[in-house]
């Protein structure tokens, strides 16, 4: 078998003829990237053949995709970076092992094979995708990663080998949603994946008397000893039932019932927090659980928009029970906040909508949160809006919530004829058309039979506009 030595002499030669060309490259011999100054650039897809031999001791870069049939592939001592513009595959018949990773393409990696890291991974761009299969994204003993957020995580499976505490950078390609393992007792492989909204909800073991319905993980155990699963919340991203943080649990799918298996929460349930369960010898799906009701109203949506130089913040309810009043907090500054407005509560169960103008002008930017207060003198905050006062025409757009049969859109200084598209929490497409909304007022998005009660996203856009929001299916 021929042997080929890439060091910065090839280098530039490929980089040269490269520029003009998108070059594959096929390794049907032993291909040896030498040491930490070779780097093999393709410009293409990279196939590596069953009867081939890889190393990569220095730096491979592949623009395209990257097709692996080698068996026992060597891990080396080098990194691997997808950097393509467009997206790019992982596939073949074995998995592709690689020291160091770097995963930085904004359109997004689908992995249809595994890629086993054993060094470190660095996200600098973009989503990765798991298939069903499912395959994984595999970080071995002494594997770690850097970089990761919404716009850079894992969106499907991930797999951990070893004995030390680990965070899984997963999400649904929208938000990174992570979950963690911590106290392991030793050598132990996980599986772990962020599985969207809540199943079975209705299924409970005592204490529990209720479980977020907005989002779960799976986290299985492949082989090992005991450890502990640390969740987290944010408001910010996806809705946290409005639980006494006293009262939150961990909750396990056992047998077939949600049951609690410890933690005491910390944090705030309006913005952040996390909790950590009892040590745990058998896993599965963990959400929030509650050992009891939760706060008296639930705010579905909180929005405000500019209306001739002045702030209009509108919110909805549902499952409100003995609330006072709701105060409508203003900031001029971002960081102090001081009451704009108050409005008696009307204590109805349905969905129930307010809209409250405040008199003093917009500053250039202003800030609004909403502040409820129960009878018993209990409050919670809402998350923060910011409106800005400048010569745009202070386009509006809001989604009712819950919906049953159809979406409520309401706009303002805007027309057009605007695509939407309905995606489950894990982001695929249930439902997707376009609605002609040729001035200010109200239009409704029928829903079709394929949209089931749950958590999803909606987004609806046209040339220079862009709008997304949760909606609650009942």
């Amino acid at each position: 078998m021929k042997k080929a030595n890439f060091l910065n002499m090839a280098l530039l030669v490929l980089l040269t003829s490269d520029i003009q060309a998108q070059v594959s490259l096929q390794n049907n011999g032993t291909l040896y990237v030498s040491n930490s100054s070779a780097i093999l650039f393709v410009n293409g897809t990279f196939t590596n053949a069953s009867g081939a031999a890889f190393t990569n001791n220095g730096s491979l870069y592949v623009k395209q995709n990257l097709i692996n049939d080698q068996a026992g592939m060597a891990v080396g001592t080098g990194t691997l970076y997808l950097n393509g513009s467009a997206g790019q595959t992982l596939s073949g018949a074995q998995l592709f092992s690689t020291f160091n990773l770097v995963t930085n393409n904004a359109s997004g990696i689908t992995l249809n094979t595994d890629l086993r890291v054993n060094g470190l991974h660095t996200f600098s761009a973009g989503v990765i995708t798991t298939s069903a299969t499912p395959n994984y994204l595999l970080y071995e003993a002494g594997a770690s990663y850097t970089g990761d957020g919404d716009t850079k995580h894992v969106n499907g499976w991930v797999r951990k080998t070893g004995a030390t505490a680990f965070i899984f950078p997963l999400g649904n390609g929208v938000v990174e949603r992570t979950v963690a393992t911590t106290g392991l007792s030793g050598a132990t492989v996980f599986n772990a994946l962020y599985a969207g909204a809540t199943t079975n909800t209705g299924n409970l073991a005592t204490p529990l008397i209720t479980v977020d319905p907005y989002e779960y993980w799976t986290v299985n155990k492949v082989s090992g000893g005991t450890a502990a699963i640390i969740m987290n919340w944010n408001n910010a991203k996806v809705t946290m039932p409005p639980y006494a943080l006293a009262d939150i649990r961990v909750a396990n799918y056992i047998t077939g019932n949600w049951t609690q298996v410890g933690g005491t929460a910390t944090g705030n349930v309006t913005s952040t927090g996390t909790i950590t369960s009892n040590s745990l010898s058998s896993f599965g799906a963990f959400t929030f659980g509650s050992i009891s009701f939760a706060l008296p109203v639930n705010l579905v949506q909180f929005s405000a928009y500019k209306n001739n130089g002045y702030g209009v913040v509108n919110w909805s309810t549902s499952d409100e029970i003995n609330v006072d009043h709701y105060e409508i907090q203003r900031s001029d500054d971002g960081v102090v906040y001081y009451t704009a407005g108050m409005i008696a509560a009307r204590n109805i169960a349905s969905l129930q909508q307010y809209e409250f103008s405040d008199g003093k002008r917009l500053n250039d930017i202003t800030y609004y949160r909403l502040r409820s207060v129960d009878a018993d003198g209990k409050s919670k905050l809402s998350k923060v809006v910011k409106v800005t006062d400048n010569n745009g025409t202070g386009v509006f757009m809001a989604a009712s919530n819950p919906v049953r049969n159809s979406v409520r859109i309401t706009i303002k200084n805007l027309s057009g004829v605007f695509e939407y598209r309905i995606n489950t929490i894990s982001g695929q497409t249930i439902q997707r058309g376009t609605i002609k909304m040729p001035a200010a007022g109200m239009y409704d998005i029928y829903l079709s039979s394929a949209v089931k009660t749950g958590i999803y996203l909606l987004e609806i856009q046209k040339t220079g506009f862009r709008f997304t929001e949760k909606l609650l299916v009942q």
